[in-house]
């Protein structure tokens, strides 16, 4: 019996080192609401997700959004507002219900993925990505922006 509790003295303190290690890895990044507060918004973000990190040109890149809402959604429309160093390079709209995998969303946590390969050509560094969130009658659900980086592949990947 004294020698399962002395593993186990071992044993935890390593398993808690590992947790704390790895955990950073895998938490979501920040985001940031365009009202500062994000009290007036609907739907409420708590993260975003991107896979891989950085993003690589010519490859997919997989970008998962971590909401919630106190409302069901019947649909929504997606504005993303792409910047590069401050300035506007791209902009795309896509449906809620098809990037959140059907509608209704009913009250409660989900998810918005959205995968896509940028062209090889895409140039590296900082980029910031603002994705607003309008109800079908136009009211503003959440507004929220984050940043990433986009890297060229490397000589492994080509």
């Amino acid at each position: 019996m004294a020698s399962v509790q002395f593993k186990y003295k071992f044993v935890l303190p390593i398993f808690l080192v590992a947790a704390f290690l790895i955990l950073p890895s895998i938490q979501a990044k920040p985001v940031k609401y365009c009202d500062k507060t994000g009290n007036n918004y609907a739907v409420k973000i708590s993260g975003v997700k991107i896979n891989p990190e950085p993003v690589v040109s010519g490859k997919p890149a997989t970008f998962n959004i971590y909401a919630s809402t106190e409302q069901e959604l019947l649909g929504a429309e997606l504005v993303l507002e792409v910047r590069y160093f401050g300035v506007h390079v791209h902009s795309e709209k896509h449906d809620l219900c098809e990037e959140a995998g059907g509608c209704p969303i009913k009250t409660g946590d989900f998810v918005i993925s959205h995968s896509q390969e940028l062209p090889g050509f895409t140039p590296p560094g900082p980029y910031s990505l603002q994705m607003k969130m309008n109800s079908k009658e136009g009211h503003l659900l959440t507004c929220i922006s984050f940043n990433f980086r986009i890297e060229f592949p490397s000589v492994a990947d080509a």
